[in-house]
């Protein structure tokens, strides 16, 4: 196959798969939300831990509990808070308990 048709055959394959990409986000599973646009508060279990979830307007949080520190996936305590582009991430883990806060500026218009 000569260079001339692999490449129009890329070309032509192209719009298909933006296409499918484009579709694949409204495929995503409800858990699976964009915390920035939206207010909701969830709760579920993940093995043995308790899971809290809660977005409002550029603000996200997150609290991880596990029983006696069985089944939780960080190893270690400590406090840290840094700064990933606009957003302000403060994490404070112990043990059993992980809890992350992210705070967003508002996008200038």
């Amino acid at each position: 196959m000569s260079a001339r048709a692999i490449l129009l055959r890329l070309l032509l394959a192209t719009p298909l798969v933006a296409a499918g990409a484009a579709q694949a986000d409204d495929l995503r599973s409800p858990r699976d939300k964009r915390w920035w646009n939206d207010e909701w508060k969830e709760e579920y279990w993940d093995g043995p831990c308790q899971i809290k979830s809660e977005s409002k307007r550029d603000e996200f949080k997150r609290e991880i509990k596990c029983k006696d520190g069985i089944g939780a996936q960080w190893r270690g305590e400590w406090k840290s808070e840094f700064r990933d582009g606009p957003c302000l991430i403060k994490q404070d883990v112990k043990r059993d308990e992980f809890k992350e806060e992210i705070k967003c500026e508002p996008r200038r218009k």
